[in-house]
């Protein structure tokens, strides 16, 4: 009986459908050069089942471009509906694998579309949502006090063909991995009983890209844009200590006045380098090492770095190791500065990039650095992006711009314009 009443209201859903596509296609005004070709039928597949939708075809023979306006103007993904190209760009993006996507969507659903199929929507689909992550923002509004921009990089193990004469960490010096960025904005309006900083609830938007950081941030400052940043109190740029990173901060990001914006080095990237100190000057295995290392993150929390520097600086003094303290300790000196964690503190800033660090394990990790995978750059940049999208809670507003624009290309007015 069940299985009766799914057969007959899958009939009236696809009777439904051909209707509409009779009446697109009796509207539609062919473009210059389009000639009309006949009718192609075509096994349009939804969420609850599968029909034949018969839609006009058009070819023009200048661009060599054939089109079907129906699929347009009811945004098909290849041969599946909206809803479930969504579905399908969904499980394709948050399981670990298209084989387990396949699965689950069998198992949960009773829809049967192969991974390879789910892979072929998620790359149709992510080239778009790449490109949507880095359109031109329109300003956006922000009551927060306190805005951060934080922005991190991770490898992401590759195909041969995209590693061709990069350089890397390996022994002969070929690289295993490419690196990709991932930016992330969020806001602060309290912080707790004990006055550290609370993160607003679901304030985190996502970017990512395998630009440089010369090119990601400017992507980065779109977002921060988008989310208000002009009318933020103030913005606060939380990265590590690369150098690459910094300038992505100073040249992107500024305050009302033109001033720099706050730039926090991460704390726990300043720890790990206190141990790089301390390793040069008195060696990992000595006795005291764990307890030197816990007593500099103590006096970073106080404000006191050029201090350290200044005494690091005296105990090597003429030891054959000074260079290598010294060289270790540049880490320092370039960041003074963006160190003041016991000022930071006191203003009731975060001095930890935990939320960007979450992001590239949860975001980028959990997808596209399990065993055994390699990537090519198009198929990683995809499949972030909707993950990108879809963890900043943007999922609806990109597939309702998607739709949008694939309708708008049945228009004839901006030619005629």
């Amino acid at each position: 009986m069940r299985t009766a009443v799914f057969k007959s209201a899958n009939r009236l859903v696809g009777w439904l459908l051909q209707r509409a596509v009779e009446r697109i296609d009796a509207a539609y005004q062919p473009k210059p050069g389009e000639v009309y070709k006949g009718r192609e039928t075509l096994g349009v597949q939804g969420i609850f089942g599968s029909f034949p939708v018969a839609r006009a075809y058009y070819y023009h023979a200048g661009k060599g471009q054939g089109h079907h306006p129906a699929d347009d103007a009811l945004g098909l993904e290849v041969s599946y509906t909206p809803a479930l190209a969504k579905l399908l760009c969904l499980e394709g993006a948050d399981e670990q694998t298209y084989l387990k996507a396949e699965r689950h969507l069998a198992q949960t659903g009773g829809i049967t579309v192969s991974a390879r199929q789910i892979q072929r929507v998620v790359q149709r689909v992510g080239s778009a949502a790449q490109a949507w992550q880095e359109r031109p923002a329109q300003p956006g509004r922000c009551d927060a006090p306190i805005m951060y921009v934080s922005a991190d990089g991770t490898g992401l193990p590759m195909v041969p063909e995209e590693l061709e004469g990069r350089r890397g960490k390996q022994a002969d010096g070929t690289a295993k991995t490419r690196q990709v960025y991932l930016g992330c904005v969020f806001t602060q309006h309290r912080v707790d009983e004990e006055g550290h900083p609370v993160r607003d609830w679901e304030s985190t938007t996502y970017v990512s890209s395998f630009k440089s950081s010369a090119e990601f941030g400017p992507c980065l400052r779109q977002d921060a844009i988008r989310r208000g940043m002009a009318s933020a109190g103030e913005v606060v740029v939380l990265i590590d200590g690369a150098e690459g990173l910094e300038n992505l901060g100073k040249q992107n990001f500024k305050q009302k006045n033109g001033e720099a914006c706050v730039q926090i080095v991460d704390f726990y990237h300043a720890v790990e380098h206190a141990g790089d100190v301390l390793a040069a000057l008195i060696g990992k295995n000595h006795p005291d090492y764990k307890a030197r290392q816990h007593r500099w993150a103590k006096r970073l929390l106080k404000d006191k770095v050029e201090i350290l520097i200044q005494e690091t600086r005296k105990e090597c003094a003429g030891q054959p190791n000074a260079p290598q303290v010294e060289d270790a300790l540049g880490y320092f000196e370039r960041n003074v500065k963006r160190m003041q964690y016991g000022t930071f503190r006191a203003r009731g800033y975060f001095i930890g990039s935990g939320v960007v660090e979450a992001g590239c394990k949860t975001v980028i990790g959990s997808r596209c650095k399990q065993s055994g995978m390699f990537w090519s750059e198009a198929g990683a940049e995809n499949i972030l992006a909707i993950r990108c999208i879809n963890s900043s809670g943007r999922l609806d507003q990109f597939w309702k711009d998607r739709l949008d624009r694939r309708a708008a290309g049945n228009d004839v007015l901006p030619l005629a314009a």
